[in-house]
């Protein structure tokens, strides 16, 4: 606990960082939060997980109010069905992981961050038409369990519905909700397990207000740079977090 008390602001820059690129392009959060966080060894990376979850219910709560009639409900029903046991399934994983073999926590982390980072970049092809209920719910599933894993619901989603031919807004605001039913699920789940310690919540109590605050300003002020050369910064960012963290957990 002390070395959090030592860096309390930093945490809180990336949170903000964090909620206010999420609010502009509709992921995001979890992947900086994740790899800035947990590649400085701010806090151990179960608990940078479960406040995630926190801060993006924080996140989607100021985002969403007025917005839901853009959501496509008939993927987030199907979705949101395979993304609770997958959840778990996540949860269960990382608690193991985080006992018995901490390295490779670090190399599968570093994977999901370069994953996401490179998505960041890719422009998945449009569809002819929206996808089957089948597919929402393996590419829910697969965020689920990443959700579950580190708090990072969004390449697999993210990639899927970027494929289909729907409004942006419509997109943003689907995944904005999918990243909340996550989360909530995640937080739900980890109480159940009796791991809510007072680290998770002194490190959420700190980025709560920032975090609705920067979602705010990304609603009222979008950026003067493009999305593209937003995805480029943190393309870039990232990509060095997750290589970092690889060979840290490969050679370590």
């Amino acid at each position: 606990m002390s070395m959090l008390l030592d860096i309390p602001w930093l945490f809180l820059l990336i949170a903000a960082f964090a909620g206010y690129f999420q609010t502009v392009t509709g992921f995001g959060l979890g992947m900086i939060v994740m790899g800035l966080a947990g590649g400085l060894g701010i806090a151990p990376i179960t608990s940078v997980a479960a406040v995630i979850s926190l801060m993006t219910l924080v996140n989607c709560m100021v985002a969403l109010p007025g917005r839901l009639h853009h959501v496509y409900w008939p993927s987030v029903r199907v979705a949101a069905l395979a993304i609770v046991p997958s959840i778990m399934t996540g949860v269960l994983l990382l608690n193991y992981l985080s006992a018995s073999a901490s390295l490779i926590v670090r190399v599968l982390l570093g994977m999901v961050i370069i994953y996401g980072a490179v998505g960041l970049l890719l422009k998945p092809g449009m569809q002819a038409e929206v996808a089957g209920k089948a597919s929402f719910a393996v590419f829910g599933g697969l965020s689920g369990f990443l959700g579950g894993l580190f708090g990072i619901a969004g390449p697999p989603l993210i990639y899927h519905y970027y494929r289909q031919p729907l409004e942006p807004i419509c997109i943003r605001n689907t995944l904005i909700l999918l990243f909340a039913v996550t989360s909530g699920v995640r937080t739900l789940f980890v109480i159940s397990q009796g791991q809510m310690n007072a680290e998770i919540l002194l490190l959420t109590a700190w980025a709560f207000p920032l975090v609705a605050i920067a979602t705010w300003l990304g609603r009222r002020w979008p950026p003067p740079l493009s999305a593209n050369a937003m995805r480029r910064l943190v393309f870039v960012l990232l990509l060095l977090i997750g290589v970092l963290l690889l060979i840290a957990g490969l050679l370590p």
